[in-house]
């Protein structure tokens, strides 16, 4: 695993590093866990690569819903020509058992890309990430951004 570390001064930084990302076609299938304290912009920076993603209309915080899920055209011609996105937040997960009830496994193991806040709460179901993108706050309100290639796919998508 290594990491890079970004300091990013404002919002337009977090926007512009979701639309980079957004054009690498490995996204499609990738699997990114956000972390940080609340406010620390893991919601903006999943809204900005939704956005990238060419998901319109509202784009809702699944604190309480737990998981939103999104199709797309899919911006990289796969077969189907359409693109699964789900975008999960455990802040409220308290119970392993949610996860097998959920079908939250069979998400996980099949196509799309997967976007999860609060992953710790999931810490054992949840598999490992390609991405861990940790958000911090600095007194200045910019944003210490600690990106974690942990995967041979997260090191592709950075590159």
């Amino acid at each position: 695993m290594t990491t890079i570390t970004f300091t990013w001064a404002d919002e337009l930084a977090t926007q512009d590093f979701a639309e980079r990302l957004a054009r690498n076609p490995l996204i499609r299938n990738a699997n990114l866990q956000l972390s940080g304290d609340l406010g620390a912009g893991k919601s903006t920076f999943a809204r900005y690569l939704l956005r990238a993603l060419g998901v319109l209309g509202n784009i809702k915080s699944p604190t309480y819903s737990v998981v939103e899920e999104y199709l797309v055209q899919d911006p990289f011609m796969t077969p189907n020509g359409k693109l699964n996105i789900w975008h999960f937040d455990f802040y409220r997960f308290n119970d392993p058992r949610e996860w097998e009830d959920a079908g939250f496994r069979d998400i996980f193991l099949g196509e799309g890309l997967k976007i999860s806040e609060w992953s710790d709460k999931a810490k054992g179901y949840i598999p490992d990430p390609d991405l861990y993108i940790d958000f911090q706050i600095l007194d200045n309100d910019a944003r210490l951004v600690r990106v974690n290639r942990v995967s041979d796919k997260g090191q592709s998508l950075l590159a």
